[in-house]
């Protein structure tokens, strides 16, 4: 059952080929660390997290290099492509005449109202939308003046001062985000947001930090206004391989009920009853699962005796002890085998769940 509460219904905009708000799934982005203009090794990242599920990806664009190696990479990949911008409003164009799906900007940076407009008439052409990213760390410096330095009401009147200028030239193919690196402040800025606009906003903690404290910053911050309501896209802010920021959106909104992609793996502590090298199994699984869609329970368990048990809910299980390796579905044991076959016969039986699955869903 889904923990969500009155999702809020916002305005629909396109990413690519990609519908975001007005109830629309909630999609989880990344970005890539690659130089944009290596275009191999760009194409190459965007390709696992392509793998991993990721459905938008946002790309920097430092230089006149990086917005050309847009069109190549855009040929090679299969979902929206967000070009990142920062001051130089010729970059920006030059990325939507590449082909870009669409533009992240800071308006209040990109210079002068002509140079704004000259980047929205580009993007009107095109017709791409954009997202206004407001960063605590970014704020103009009369709000910060006004606030006496950051706080989630001056972040908010950052962020609606620049929906307000792209409004003023009749654009509004907008989505927000409001971004801090701490989980109070941004919730506290993404509720007061969400009660002055009907945009679409793209939700996450911003340099949220190495893997553990960044998951537990993102689950905290993400996690809390999904379960209100609030988001229409996501991204896992974390200092990590991008594929692993892909990997964290997924179970935040698994864990939430919101949506279900790929397996959900139950493992247990263990105790002083197991004698088998249960974190590396766990590990090694997956690892080899980080591709699999299909959305299947997986309990791995280091006890036979009490661990089909305790995971009668799975849907597939292994356990092993004392050189025994079995295999359970819903709590019944369907066979047993040499122990140092348990992660050999469970992707098997995966492997036979997928292909059942993709059976029913055709």
């Amino acid at each position: 059952m889904s923990m969500i509460v009155d999702r809020k219904k916002t305005r629909r905009i396109m990413v690519g080929h990609v519908p975001v708000g007005d109830m629309a799934p909630i999609a989880v982005q990344s970005m890539t660390n690659t130089p944009t203009s290596d275009i191999e090794a760009t194409v190459s990242q965007i390709e696992r997290l392509q793998k991993a599920g990721c459905e938008i990806i946002r790309v920097a664009v430092p230089d006149m290099d990086a917005a050309a190696a847009i069109s190549s990479i855009k040929s090679r990949i299969s979902i929206p492509l967000i070009a990142d911008i920062h001051f130089d409003y010729r970059l920006a164009i030059a990325a939507l005449k590449s082909g870009a799906d669409a533009l992240r900007i800071n308006p209040g940076n990109i210079g002068s109202a002509d140079k704004v407009k000259a980047v929205v008439d580009c993007a009107r052409d095109h017709g791409i939308s954009i997202r206004v990213g407001v960063n605590a760390g970014s704020l103009e410096k009369d709000i910060l003046k006004k606030y006496d330095g950051v706080t989630a009401r001056g972040m908010v009147d950052s962020a609606l001062r620049n929906i307000d200028l792209l409004k003023s030239l009749d654009f509004h193919a907008v989505k927000v985000s409001i971004k801090a690196s701490d989980v109070p402040r941004t919730v506290d800025a993404y509720r007061l947001l969400s009660a002055r606009t009907d945009l679409p906003l793209h939700v996450g903690v911003t340099e949220a930090g190495t893997l553990y404290s960044g998951i537990v910053k993102s689950a905290m911050g993400i996690g809390t206004l999904l379960a209100e309501g609030i988001g229409d896209t996501i991204r896992v802010s974390l200092t990590r391989d991008p594929v692993e920021e892909v990997r964290v959106g997924y179970e935040i909104l698994k864990a939430l009920g919101i949506r279900q992609r790929g397996p959900e793996i139950i493992s247990c502590p263990t105790c002083g009853r197991c004698n088998i090298a249960l974190f590396d199994i766990v590990d090694q699984v997956e690892k080899e699962l980080l591709s699999t869609a299909t959305p299947i329970k997986i309990a791995i368990m280091g006890c036979v005796v009490n661990g089909p048990g305790e995971a009668r809910e799975a849907d597939i299980g292994i356990a092993g002890g004392d050189g025994t390796g079995i295999l359970f579905r819903k709590g019944k044991v369907v066979k047993k085998f040499p122990q140092e076959k348990l992660v050999e016969v469970l992707m098997a039986e995966v492997a036979a769940c997928e292909r059942s699955f993709s059976q029913t869903d055709l």
